[in-house]
């Protein structure tokens, strides 16, 4: 008898996440019958009263076979060059499927300060949540025409557990071509299908390195595990499974695996600036300012600093370490640029005011700016 997940049917607010796998042929090009065949799953639930976000990658595989590449590429600037021809098939697939169910789409392009900045990421939010207000679907994906290597999601499995988080999703769906997790190889005979993951200890026991199947996507099992991690770790539940059984998720079969959140959700910016951000630079703290801010949850001041690290302006993340062991302590949003604060370490910051003006008194990372590692 099939069980039915109450979590999911009584989700109003959804994540989706779908893989280029899923949506487009081994030599690249779109799928027109898969990518319709996902449109009508989430057109129907769209129309029946829920709240649909559709992350969905394959801008670069749906470029591929417009610009005659025989595979994805590896450098940068050709796979800009194909998702900026992709992303544009892609999207208009999408808004001719979702217009059969009288629906509008419209697109979300992110980069990693869409959610990791202030300013960013509340415009972010104000985007999606106006698009769901107008009764639109908000299809995103990562803005690979302009990310650089160095601010990447890396992966949409992790783009779209952050866009959860952001829109405060009840239900985050991970679909790619894989079932379920399995204790190993899913082409294993030994391997079986694992049903529900109900905490942290569960998952770290499980053996997540097996790849997709399919040659023209960046994740794996690894990257939707992770996923799942970081939405159950702000309170949202997760099932992963394969793309050709969305339907039955939302009927509430139990299909592919589900993945039980904590029962309290964190802080939402300092959540996205835990699992959102690489730091730009390190900053090394001696042992009284270690104590600050891990015991005592004190804001960061340019006399407890010892070194600084790294090439990073005011604004970008950066990694408070223990001067002593060089193990990230906590991360945080700096408020002065690299070159600024080597003049500053060790001081007070009455003498620095005193000494510079006024607004050298502010701290190096505010307390609200900050998170424990």
């Amino acid at each position: 008898m099939v069980r039915v997940r109450d979590v999911v049917i009584g989700a109003r607010r959804v994540v989706v996440k779908v893989g280029s796998s899923s949506l487009t042929t081994a030599a690249g090009g779109l799928d027109e019958q898969r990518v319709d065949a996902l449109v009508d799953v989430l057109g129907k639930l769209a129309t029946s009263g829920r709240e649909v976000v559709l992350v969905s990658s394959g801008a670069i595989a749906a470029g591929l076979a417009p610009l005659k590449l025989r595979r994805r590429p590896r450098d940068l600037a050709t796979q800009q060059a194909a998702a900026s021809v992709g992303q544009g098939l892609l999207i208009g697939r999408y808004a001719a499927g979702f217009t059969r169910h009288g629906l509008t789409v419209g697109q979300v392009l992110l980069t990693v300060d869409d959610v990791t900045r202030r300013a960013h990421y509340r415009n972010a939010y104000r985007t999606l949540r106006k698009l769901l207000d107008l009764g639109a679907v908000p299809i995103v994906n990562e803005n690979d025409t302009v990310a650089t290597e160095e601010i990447r999601f890396g992966d949409n499995d992790r783009l779209a557990s952050l866009v959860a988080a952001l829109v405060h999703a009840d239900l985050l769906v991970l679909l790619s071509d894989v079932d379920a997790l399995y204790t190993g190889k899913p082409s294993d005979p030994a391997s079986r299908r694992i049903s529900l993951v109900r905490n942290e200890s569960e998952l770290s026991g499980i053996s997540v390195s097996a790849p997709g199947k399919s040659g023209v996507g960046t994740g794996g099992m690894v990257t939707k595990v992770e996923a799942a991690r970081i939405a159950t770790g702000f309170g949202i539940p997760v099932v992963l499974t394969a793309a050709p059984l969305a339907a039955a998720v939302f009927d509430g079969d139990e299909v592919g695996t589900l993945f039980q959140p904590v029962a309290h959700r964190p802080a939402a910016r300092l959540f996205w600036l835990a699992h959102a951000t690489s730091p730009r630079g390190r900053l090394h703290l001696d042992p009284g300012a270690v104590t600050a801010v891990v015991a005592r949850r004190k804001s960061l001041l340019p006399a407890g600093i010892t070194a600084v690290d790294g090439s990073f302006a005011a604004g970008d993340p950066v990694d408070l370490v223990d001067a002593g062991s060089g193990a990230p302590v906590a991360r945080g949003l700096v408020n002065y640029d690299a070159v600024e604060l080597p003049a500053l370490l060790g001081r007070s910051t009455p003498e620095l005011a005193e000494a510079l003006g006024p607004g050298y008194e502010r701290e190096v990372v505010h307390r609200d700016d900050l998170v424990l590692l």
